[in-house]
């Protein structure tokens, strides 16, 4: 099994203005393609070879450092553009996840404020996320390629705060970016289809 880029779900201007046809454009095309280009050439001779990319990720974790950050970042990433779209974002969400939302996280606007929280508050390189872990949600955020399916949960949403994502459009101010994604930019029908599958 190799690593291979996915194309973005939407034209390159379609998030804008709250994140640039530039930045996208960046952010798929070459950070993306970097992850994918170098996580195939430490695939080889890792003996995790023929691996669900799951599996590459989890079995590399402590491992084989080089291996994990590129293929973990290749996982974020190919979740990372699905998790965003045109017109997304804000309360409106789909009933089985708001009620889900309510009672684990107490409520949208508490799942907001600590989404919001655990993305300008991971220091340098990272993730803020939503994910399912022993049949509950949870606020995460984990460094550099880090993601929840190395801590026994399931990912279901995540916002990449690495610089690369949001430096063009909104410089150094991370909670403006953090904001805007939250506010105008998720997915939420994506986020259901995987609370669905992994509950």
């Amino acid at each position: 099994m190799s690593f291979e880029l996915p194309e973005l779900p939407y034209a390159y201007d379609a998030l804008a203005p709250y994140m640039s046809a530039e930045t996208l454009e960046y952010h798929h095309d070459k950070h993306h393609q970097a992850y994918v280009t170098n996580g195939n050439n430490l695939l080889k001779d890792s003996g995790l070879e023929g691996k669900t990319l799951e599996e590459v990720v989890k079995e590399s974790f402590g491992k084989n450092a080089g291996l994990f950050n590129n293929a973990a970042q290749h996982y974020n990433h190919v979740h990372f553009w699905k998790w965003m779209k045109k017109d997304g974002g804000g309360n409106k969400l789909p009933g089985a996840l708001a009620s889900k939302i309510d009672s684990d996280l107490g409520g949208y606007d508490k799942f907001r404020a600590d989404f919001l929280n655990a993305g300008a508050t991971q220091f340098g390189s990272g993730w803020a996320w939503l994910a399912l872990k022993d049949g509950k949600l949870e606020i995460m955020k984990t460094p550099n390629g880090e993601n929840p399916l190395v801590h026994g949960a399931t990912p279901l949403l995540g916002c990449d705060v690495w610089e690369h994502s949001y430096y063009i459009d909104y410089r150094n101010a991370r909670p403006k970016y953090l904001e805007a994604f939250v506010d105008n930019m998720i997915n939420w029908d994506y986020v259901l289809e995987l609370y669905e599958a992994a509950s």
